[in-house]
């Protein structure tokens, strides 16, 4: 006998229920989130003025995706680590040292897309 699947269309729903509720929390609680929102709007303000190739939007868009889901994954391991250990312990801190380290990993590599992207328009514009 076949099991009947456990993803109703009420399931799958509540699914992305959860998760802008776990969005929405991101942004009202994790200050590093809205720093990464404001550069995020500063880079579409100089996409549109400098007319960015859609090549250029698209690894614009992955990178301003990737830092804020690093952010809150990065949040996620953070409470996670502060249920299962309340109290310090050496190996909670480096869980949460390496966490924030991914996020500081995929905010360097946006910031070197960033320049990659948008330093050949700078030069273009004020050369003219």
């Amino acid at each position: 006998m076949m099991k009947k699947s456990s993803l109703t269309p009420k399931s799958r729903i509540n699914s992305f229920r959860y998760a802008f509720k776990g969005l929405r929390y991101g942004f009202k609680n994790q200050v590093n989130i809205w720093v990464h929102m404001i550069a995020a709007l500063l880079v579409i303000v100089f996409g549109f003025y400098f007319h960015i190739s859609i090549g250029e939007w698209i690894a614009l868009f992955l990178c301003i995706g990737l830092v804020i889901g690093a952010e809150l994954m990065n949040t996620a391991i953070e409470h996670l680590v502060d249920l299962v250990s309340p109290e310090y312990h050496p190996l909670a801190g480096k869980v949460k040292d390496i966490a924030a380290a991914a996020v500081l990993v995929f905010s360097i590599a946006s910031a070197a897309v960033g320049l990659l992207v948008f330093v050949p328009h700078f030069f273009q514009i004020t050369l003219i």
